[in-house]
């Protein structure tokens, strides 16, 4: 069994050199039990300006398992990981994806690969607790999660991109054309047979968090259009509510007029006028952000360019080929 361990990098030279080692003793150790007969370490750069890419290029020349893709220019996360399993789908039989920062426990990938040799095609990499994360992050994921699955999403619970997938999986995830990618979600559509390990998130071991405050909502928004058109269904719900209480409102309106009373209330109309005012707004965001993301699918641009690789065998036949899957 051939395994990848894609691990997509964004300004990472704090954390490469020991997230190298961890990954390495766990390769070495999988391939000491047999439970492997080969591994890899892909990281993939996200057009860092740091020095990342160098440190991937020198690793590739002194490890035995590392080797790298440079993209072009910085594409998110997401595409990074896309890039990375990309690869992973044509020459490997099982890939893990997990962050450089060391959050996620590296030991757990032994469970991982014992259910994926039991038969199960994803395991995903799940968190027992959030207690190190902040008040404001802990609760507003929680609350991500909840909508997510009651808006249809289908995600699995405290579970972000730390995950097994064999190569049946990863070929029938690369089957997907969409640019607008969630990718936690795509994969728990898949529908294959799939498993949880559960672990202990840990603090950083080293940098700076990649995700910010406006990304995380930007990535938010992304899933929650990606997988659900209900924010529209939503929308007419509101419309047809706010039909209801402007009738109540004209027959109140019509029997004040003919009992002799004038209409009282400057604040209650402009309190309406700006609440209305409001929800129509949001409603044309809601719509924006679905008619956005059809634009940007139907120019079908590559999801990404190849700039460089190290320690891949016929590097420039597999960047070719991978630039023709990513075009199609």
């Amino acid at each position: 069994m051939k395994l990848a361990i894609v691990v997509p990098c964004y300004n990472e030279e704090d954390v490469l050199p020991e997230t190298t080692d961890r990954l390495s003793a766990v390769l070495d150790k999988l391939i000491a039990d047999q439970s492997i007969s080969e591994g890899r370490i892909l990281y993939v750069d996200d057009g860092s300006r740091d020095s990342t890419w160098g440190l991937i290029r020198q690793f590739s020349g002194n490890n035995k398992y590392v080797s790298g893709l440079k993209l072009a220019h910085n594409r998110g996360h997401q595409h990074a990981l896309w890039a990375g399993l990309e690869w992973a789908a044509a020459h490997a039989d099982a890939a893990i994806s997990i962050d450089a920062d060391l959050q996620d426990d590296t030991a757990v990938i032994a469970d991982m690969v014992k259910y994926y040799n039991n038969g199960i095609d994803i395991v995903y990499g799940v968190r027992r607790e959030r207690k190190t994360d902040t008040f404001f992050k802990r609760t507003t994921a929680q609350a991500f999660y909840r909508l997510m699955n009651s808006l249809g999403g289908n995600v699995v619970y405290n579970h972000a991109d730390f995950r097994l997938m064999s190569r049946r999986t990863l070929q029938a995830l690369m089957s997907y054309p969409e640019r607008n990618m969630f990718i936690r979600g795509m994969v728990a559509s898949l529908g294959f047979p799939s498993a949880c390990v559960y672990y202990d998130r840990k603090a950083r071991f080293a940098g700076e968090s990649k995700y910010p405050l406006s990304k995380m909502l930007s990535f938010a928004i992304d899933g929650l259009t990606s997988f659900s058109t209900r924010p529209l269904r939503f929308i007419t719900y509101l419309g047809l509510s706010f039909i209801v209480v402007s009738f109540a409102v004209i027959i109140y309106a019509l029997y004040r007029h003919f009992s002799g009373h004038t209409i009282e209330g400057w604040t209650s109309l402009l309190v309406s006028l700006w609440f209305i005012g409001g929800v129509i707004l949001l409603a044309v965001g809601i719509t924006g952000e679905y008619i956005g993301k059809i634009y940007i699918e139907t120019k079908g641009r590559p999801r990404y360019f190849i700039e460089e690789v190290t320690g891949l065998s016929k590097s420039v036949d597999e960047a070719d080929d991978m630039h023709k899957n990513n075009r199609s």
